[in-house]
């Protein structure tokens, strides 16, 4: 079965979870950090986001705990969810390299619109 194409903000979960266990407010803070700011998980998108990988096999619940009174859930990779994390890591290498090829092979003409002078 072929592993389908991950979307940013669940790749960004995964490689967040690739180093450890992480409860919700370390996964969007290693988002934001993987991101350099420019992904911003809410709360609702990242449940979702667990959710949905959750479902597809690719993270799971590790642990709880309670610190200072609020509960974390941590969550983790599976091995399913590092193969995910691999593949969609590769083939955003293979198409960051095609496209400095194709940046290079044209050169530095500017491009224009027909009627523009």
């Amino acid at each position: 079965m072929a592993i389908k194409t991950l979307r940013e903000q669940s790749y960004l979960v995964l490689l967040a979870l690739a180093p450890e266990p992480l409860y919700g407010y370390g996964i969007i803070a290693a988002v934001r950090e993987l991101s350099e700011g420019r992904v911003k998980l809410g709360a609702g998108t990242l449940y979702g986001a667990l959710d949905r990988l959750a479902d597809d096999g690719l993270v799971v619940l590790d642990h709880e705990e309670v610190v200072d009174g609020r509960f974390r859930r941590y969550y983790a990779l599976t091995g399913a969810g590092r193969e995910a994390l691999d593949a969609e890591t590769e083939r955003l290498a293979a198409l960051a390299a095609k496209a400095r090829r194709r940046l290079i092979d044209s050169g530095s003409r500017p491009r224009t619109s027909p009627g523009m002078a």
